[in-house]
């Protein structure tokens, strides 16, 4: 009777243990390989761990390239996209979820179906249209592109969590002579804080790991992004695996590092918003 009690315990934890080992052994091998060295790096057999750590690698892809203006350009651009990008969505959901008018619905509908849109489809006409406007290779042309990709996403995130935020708040504060963005700043923004940090770390991560727009809308050095940088390590003829890692690890750092530090809020925000009153 014992066996058959924790048999589901024991197979949850069977499968957690071999999807954890799956989802991390290719960061393992990439920070594996970053401390290599080149000639270790093409061996056959490779070999597991590094027999001779060095950070070679690292100096090399910092030194030698311009990496750190690569990642000065993501961390702004990607900020900037998922800052905008949540503030504008924050209202736009308050919109939704607080008030009825005509084509409510189908604009809530399109926001969604607009997800759905391959990126390669829209961003031959934001390129002419950037370009239009003297936009084109520049830190605000990236943003508002960036901004357009991760909007519907962060409208319908903060419609969930403010669809959880009781109407009597609202009610209340307009009683009290609050004008509604008044009850939106005061009161509803403190609630809906744990969703927006939530959304704001999706959006980065989205704007982050984005290449066909950088690809397209840049040109030159001076507006590189980390994704960028990286692919133009993957030569015709060679490919440096050792920078190649290096700098993956060190792309990836950001992400990870604002996950960690907000993971907290972030499970509150999910949370909330999978809730609804």
């Amino acid at each position: 009777m014992r066996r058959v009690k924790y048999l589901p315990t024991i197979v949850v934890s069977i499968i957690v243990v071999v999807f954890t080992f799956y989802n991390f052994t290719p960061f393992g091998w990439m920070v594996s390989t970053s401390f290599k060295s080149e000639k270790e790096a093409y061996r056959i057999p490779p070999t597991v761990f590094p027999q001779k750590p060095t950070t070679e690698s690292y100096e090399q892809i910092i030194i030698w390239t311009n990496f750190p203006r690569y990642f000065f350009n993501s961390t702004v651009v990607s900020l900037g996209a998922s800052l905008l990008s949540t503030i504008v969505g924050a209202l736009a959901g308050y919109g939704f979820s607080r008030f009825i008018f005509r084509g409510r619905t189908f604009l809530i509908g399109a926001i969604l179906a607009s997800q759905m849109l391959p990126g390669v489809l829209l961003v031959g006409p934001y390129f002419k249209l950037l370009t239009r406007v003297a936009l084109y290779n520049t830190y605000i042309g990236l943003i508002l592109a960036f901004t357009t990709i991760t909007l519907p996403f962060s409208t319908w995130m903060m419609k969930g969590f403010i669809d959880t935020v009781p109407r009597e708040l609202d009610m209340a504060g307009l009683v009290d002579g609050c004008s509604y963005p008044k009850v939106f700043l005061n009161l509803v923004f403190p609630i809906i804080t744990p969703g927006m940090v939530a959304t704001i770390i999706f959006a980065f991560i989205l704007a982050w790991g984005d290449l066909l727009w950088v690809l397209v809308l840049t040109s030159g050095e001076a507006m590189t992004t980390v994704t960028l940088g990286l692919s133009r390590l993957v030569t015709q003829f060679r490919i440096i695996w050792p920078q190649l890692m290096a700098g993956s690890v060190i792309g990836a750092l950001p992400p990870v590092t604002l996950y960690l530090i907000l993971q907290k809020n972030l499970v509150r925000g999910l949370t909330a918003g999978a809730v609804k009153e």
